[in-house]
């Protein structure tokens, strides 16, 4: 009888394991070729694009590289894909949740939320581990107008882009999605129902990066257009008291959470992100939206990924650490970065 019982549970066992397993399929490629044709680089920055291109390799992705201090995007890699209608943010959502969050006083990065049970997490390894628990508590607790305020004044739902031609807007839903698909607590921990695009997150941790300045991404692409370039802000946000208190957790995610492999193939400087993984109707994305704090500047990295099981977040940020370690290699960061954060035009666009 025992070791009928033993057999019993090693069969039950095995069959709860493979239906995790093989849970999911997967109907689109995670690798690509081609990914650059069509793409205009008249006014890119030739070494972040090719250290951008070589670390992307021929994974189904793109790469879109910022200056923090001026909006001018310094290499945008497939753009196809970059200026598509986006994607679910996935975990990247949170940067924005818990914005809000500080905003509204709710909580500081020492907060603890209670998880369930006698769990409970703060901010800053909520971050670093991308806990989906403690931000869809927070995310309940805000409520639905709030966390769509926060969003939108933080560029979601709007065009990042100043003239960028062909860039499309991404999705944030006028109400809360149903409760059966999770409502406010799931938009708050994956980003469900919220479509972003990789210039909308690029922008957001550029305003993070530069100390609440949210400027209109510039792709400069004809020899006037560089001649002649000025950053444009969008809007003020602030939250300049708030970064130091999401800047540990992000600075977590690549020393010891979920972003850490990007320190495989970079630690020189200090980097500050935030991964994100899901999946919808058979396509896995991964993200890894962050900047290089250096000395003399930082400059803001946004990978974006979509395909099947080998794609994933900490993929993209090991493809970020790639571009890290080529920059570094290149003196990019001892050369090319400019500290000034003085924006120098100001002007509003139909969004």
């Amino acid at each position: 009888m025992r070791q009928l019982a033993h057999s019993r549970a090693v069969v039950a066992r095995t069959s709860v394991h493979r239906r995790h397993r093989y849970y999911e399929r997967f109907s689109t490629s995670s690798f690509a070729q081609d990914v650059t044709d069509g793409d205009v680089t008249t006014g890119e920055d030739p070494v972040v694009r090719e250290a951008a291109i070589e670390a992307l390799g021929g994974m189904n992705g793109t790469v879109v590289a910022i200056e923090p201090t001026s909006g001018r995007v310094l290499a945008m890699v497939n753009q196809k894909l970059a200026l598509s209608s986006g994607a679910q943010p996935c975990s990247t959502i949170k940067l924005s949740v818990a914005l809000a969050g500080l905003s509204e006083g709710l909580i500081t990065k020492e907060t603890e939320v209670r998880l369930g049970g006698r769990s409970h997490m703060n901010l800053t390894m909520a971050l670093a581990r991308s806990n989906n628990a403690y931000f869809e508590a927070l995310g309940r607790q805000l409520g639905f107008e709030k966390v769509s305020y926060y969003a939108h004044q933080y560029g979601l739902g709007e065009l990042a882009g100043y003239g960028i031609t062909g860039e499309q807007l991404g999705i944030y839903p006028n109400e809360e999605i149903p409760s059966k698909l999770g409502g406010v607590g799931k938009m708050c921990s994956f980003g469900e129902g919220v479509s972003v695009t990789p210039l909308q997150l690029g922008a957001l941790v550029s305003a993070i990066s530069n100390g609440g300045t949210l400027y209109y991404l510039q792709h400069p692409t004809t020899p006037e257009e560089i001649a002649n370039f000025q950053p444009i802000v969008k809007r003020r946000l602030d939250i300049a008291p708030l970064i130091p208190e999401i800047s540990d957790g992000m600075q977590g995610a690549v020393q010891f959470g979920t972003a850490r492999s990007l320190r495989v193939n970079f630690n020189e400087e200090e980097v500050l992100g935030k991964t994100g993984t899901c999946s919808h109707a058979g396509t896995r994305y991964g993200w890894f939206a962050s900047y290089a704090k250096t000395d003399i500047g930082h400059i803001v990295v946004v990978v974006f990924l979509e395909g099947g099981r080998p794609t994933f977040g900490p993929k993209a940020a090991e493809i970020t650490g790639r571009i890290y370690r080529s920059l570094y290699d290149h003196n990019f960061f001892k050369t090319n970065l400019s500290a000034d954060t003085t924006p120098i035009s100001q002007a509003e666009t139909p969004q």
